[in-house]
C-alpha cells in the first residue's frame, strides 16, 4: 500500500511538472508571437542595431560600438528589409519616400559587388569631382578643410601591432568629423578623379589607411579618360574577385539607413592600447 501510494504521488508531480512546462513554453510562443513581427516593423522601418566589426572608421567608430540606424532617414528600398532580407526577396527596385543624403553622413549600405553590409562616410555627392592629394580630399579641386589635431597611438584589432596616426578635423560647409592617416603613410593618400554619377556615392572610411573603400579603383568601372572614372555599374576589374573588390561608386538603392548614435560599446581603451584614450562610447552622436 505504501509502495503504491508514493508512485502515485510522484506521478502526479512528474504530471504537474510537465503541465507547468507545457503552459511556460506556451507562453513564451505567444509573446515571441507578438514580439517578433513588432521587432521585425521597427527593424525595418525605424531604427535597426548594427555592430561595428573592423576599425575602417576609426576614430569615430570603434570595434564593438553598437550603433542605432536610422531607416527613414533615406526611405526605404529593398536593402531596407532587416538581416539583409532584400537580398533574397523578389522586391522591386526604386525608392520609397526617397530623402537626398547630406554629405559628411555616416550610412550603412549593401556593398555594390558581394553580399556584405558596409558603413562609411558620404563625401561624393552626384556631379562631384573628388580626388585625394596628399590625403587631402579635393571637391570640384577645391580642397575641403583639414586641420591637424594630434597624434594617436593604438594596437589594431586583430593584428597585435601598435600603430602611430596623425588625426585630422575635416571640414565641408557646416559639417565637420575626425579623421585618421597612418604615420608611415598609405596606398590611397593620392588618387585618380573619380566623378561621382548620377543616383550614386562615393564613400570613404575615416580610418584612411584601413580602409577599402570608393578610393579603390578595383571595384569601380575602368576609366573613360586618362586619370577620371565617372561610370557605375561594372563588374570588379579583371583579375579582382567579388569579395576582395572596393565598393565603387555606391548607388542610392543600396542605402540602407543613416549611423545617427553609438547607444553603448565593448570598446576598451586598455585593450586597444589607446594613448590618449578615445572618447566614450555611451549613447554618443555621430
Amino acid at each position: 500500500m505504501g509502495d503504491t501510494a508514493t508512485s502515485s504521488s510522484d506521478q502526479e508531480t512528474s504530471g504537474g511538472l510537465r503541465e507547468k512546462v507545457v503552459k511556460e513554453l506556451r507562453e513564451w510562443g505567444v509573446t515571441l508571437a507578438v514580439f517578433i513581427p513588432i521587432f521585425l516593423v521597427f527593424s525595418a522601418f525605424i531604427y535597426e542595431l548594427r555592430v561595428i566589426p573592423s576599425e575602417s572608421m576609426v576614430p569615430n567608430l570603434q570595434v564593438g560600438d553598437r550603433v542605432a540606424v536610422n531607416k527613414f532617414a533615406y526611405g526605404y528600398s529593398r536593402n531596407s528589409l532587416p538581416f539583409s532580407l532584400g537580398r533574397y526577396v523578389p522586391l522591386p527596385e526604386g525608392r520609397l519616400f526617397g530623402r537626398v543624403p547630406k554629405r559628411g553622413d555616416v550610412a550603412v549600405f549593401e556593398h555594390p559587388h558581394t553580399p556584405r553590409v558596409m558603413i562609411k562616410r558620404i563625401i561624393g555627392l552626384p556631379g562631384d569631382e573628388v580626388q585625394l592629394r596628399g590625403g587631402q580630399i579635393y571637391l570640384d579641386g577645391e580642397p575641403i578643410g583639414r586641420e591637424f589635431v594630434r597624434r594617436v597611438r593604438y594596437v589594431e584589432n586583430g593584428r597585435g601591432g601598435s600603430v602611430l596616426a596623425r588625426e585630422y578635423r575635416e571640414t565641408d560647409g557646416s559639417r565637420t568629423w575626425l579623421s585618421h592617416s597612418f604615420e608611415n603613410g598609405g596606398a590611397y593618400n593620392d588618387t585618380i578623379t573619380f566623378r561621382v554619377p548620377e543616383g550614386h556615392y562615393l564613400f570613404m572610411g575615416d580610418n584612411r589607411d584601413n580602409s577599402l573603400d570608393g578610393r579603390s579603383i578595383s571595384g569601380h568601372c575602368p576609366e573613360t579618360e586618362p586619370g577620371v572614372v565617372d561610370g557605375a555599374g561594372c563588374p570588379p576589374r579583371l583579375g579582382v574577385s567579388p569579395d576582395k573588390a572596393s565598393i565603387g561608386f555606391v548607388p542610392f538603392d543600396n542605402l540602407i539607413g543613416r549611423a545617427d548614435t553609438v547607444l553603448f560599446s565593448t570598446y576598451s581603451c586598455g585593450r586597444a592600447g589607446a594613448e590618449p584614450c578615445m572618447k566614450p562610447r555611451l549613447w554618443r552622436g555621430l
